[in-house]
């Protein structure tokens, strides 16, 4: 398969997994309001999990595409890493062979309504897991592994709330330029920008969706420096290496 089918069929798997993300979170939805569980707000669409299986299938088929042999790829099961602050973290895909660490990607989403939060809690999460895993690195926890490929995907849900402007407080100190009166969706595109730009991950994926048009496999890129097509190459290009 040549370059160009291979980002023709990302666009496909991507549109796939969007549809699977929306059908898996409507499915426990139904499943837990039937039990009579629901639990409150949006949250009975997202303790079910299984939400993002979809975008790991399509990075294991970009995986795969690219020579890496299945076996090499580990999901669901053994996809703890050694950390340096902590003994291990869990990875949404990891790439192992020869006892070598080739990649390890991490898959996150957010619906509404409590972006403010969760917005905080992700950003705190990948920074963490970053620094875990390269201050790891150097301290040779993947013994001879030369750099791997450090991956972040988002998806995000494209409503009025996280278009709307958010306010910020200054108290003290002039907040960077670029975050005032910045949506949601924009503070997230910012975010995954900077996560390559100080080179905490090797590439970044940002995407949208909503309800109504994702359960089609709808989808929007923000960001053509933070497409899926983009992520895709940079992987590729890494694993062809190993090949």
């Amino acid at each position: 398969m040549n370059k160009d089918d291979i980002m023709k069929n990302t666009a496909m798997l991507t549109a796939k997994a969007v549809a699977h993300y929306w059908e898996m979170r409507a499915a426990q939805r139904r499943r837990q309001e039937e039990s009579g569980r629901a639990d409150q707000g949006s949250r009975s669409a997202v303790t079910g999990g299984a939400q993002m299986d979809g975008f790991i299938d399509l990075f294991t088929e970009l995986i795969t595409q690219a020579g890496i042999a299945e076996r090499c790829i580990f999901r669901k099961k053994a996809v703890e890493l050694p950390g340096f602050f902590r003994p291990t973290k869990e990875w949404d895909l990891l790439v192992v062979s020869n006892r070598t660490l080739i990649a390890a990607i991490e898959a996150k989403s957010q619906v509404g309504p409590s972006f403010g939060n969760n917005f905080n809690n992700r950003t705190e999460e990948a920074m963490g897991s970053a620094l875990d895993l390269w201050t790891a690195f150097r301290e040779r926890a993947y013994l001879d592994s030369p750099q791997p490929f450090l991956g972040y995907f988002f998806m995000l849900e494209d409503c009025e709330a996280s278009n709307r402007p958010v306010g910020v407080q200054e108290p003290h100190f002039k907040v960077f330029s670029e975050f005032v009166g910045a949506s949601y969706m924009r503070r997230y595109e910012l975010f995954c920008r900077k996560l390559v730009l100080e080179r905490h991950y090797t590439a970044a994926a940002f995407i949208t969706s909503s309800p109504a048009d994702g359960i089609k496999g709808g989808f929007g890129t923000p960001a053509k420096d933070l497409s899926v097509e983009r992520f895709a190459k940079v992987l590729t290009a890494h694993l062809t290496a190993f090949v």
